[in-house]
């Protein structure tokens, strides 16, 4: 009994320095991990893929919030450039495969992801489990402030990963005549997140709120903040009928109750 459908999460990721330093890594890597084994779907007769891709493909000065008709208009953001091509190439493979051979191989493209079992290194993590583990030792500690990067007035969304999961099974089980009706051959991919967006400075004060830190929250204005804002368009997603379920402040508890309950074996 062979395998009918392919989930194709895998990828090298990390965050502004571990891209900048290892370029090559992360274009070749992910470039072969995405060739490898869609190319091996193919060749095994596998007619249903899901390919995961990442927000970062769109230009660094796209029209927010980004509709899937945002790729390739314009120039990308330098430092994961090599990364964003990788993952627009995974979405390009999709789509020749689909065009050459009639396979039913599709991408979606996530925001932000969040959630249990995330990395929760001080150093080289995302905003999210990165601030949750600083307001947590500050808690404990009973530090008197936590210094975040920025000016606190940047925009991002943020998406669960169990959402992300529920999000990836229901595009993959549409009906092959939904899904084409609602892409076009060469513009199939699909963003999955909330359409709904915070500031790191709301963000920072909803962790200190689920920590249960009392104390100050500072921004350090002189650090750097990145893009001003990054937002999906999630039209086409709710067109085909599906909406996330986990509200931010649900998502962080759940995650910070995972990360009390894991203190042995979490990453980082």
């Amino acid at each position: 009994a062979g395998i009918d459908q392919v989930y194709l999460a895998a990828a090298k990721v990390g965050g502004i320095v571990a891209n900048n330093t290892y370029p090559a890594d992360f274009i070749y890597e992910n470039m072969m991990i995405e060739s490898n084994i869609i190319h091996a779907a193919h060749l095994h007769n596998v007619n249903k893929l899901l390919f995961l891709g990442s927000s970062c493909i769109y230009p660094k000065l796209a029209r927010q919030p980004m509709a899937e008709s945002e790729l390739l208009q314009g120039t990308l953001e330098p430092t994961n450039e090599p990364y964003a091509i990788a993952k627009i190439a995974g979405i390009k493979l999709c789509e020749s495969y689909n065009r050459q051979y009639g396979r039913d191989y599709r991408s979606v493209m996530p925001t932000n992801l969040y959630g249990p079992h995330d990395n929760f290194h001080p150093d080289n993590s995302h905003v999210i489990p990165a601030l949750l583990r600083r307001f947590h030792e500050a808690a404990q500690s009973h530090a008197p402030e936590v210094v975040v990067w920025g000016s606190g007035t940047p925009m991002r969304e943020f998406l669960h990963v169990d959402d992300m999961a529920a999000a990836s099974i229901y595009v993959m089980e549409l009906a092959r005549e939904v899904w084409q009706e609602n892409t076009a051959p060469m513009l199939s991919h699909i963003n999955v997140g909330t359409g709904v967006d915070c500031t790191i400075r709301e963000l920072a004060q909803t962790i200190a709120k689920v920590v249960g830190y009392q104390g100050r929250v500072v921004f350090d204005a002189a650090k750097p903040d990145g893009t001003p804002r990054k937002l999906l368009d999630v039209t086409r997603l709710h067109q085909l009928g599906w909406y996330h379920e986990i509200s931010l402040e649900a998502g962080l508890a759940g995650t910070y109750q995972w990360f009390l309950e894991n203190q042995q074996r979490f990453r980082g």
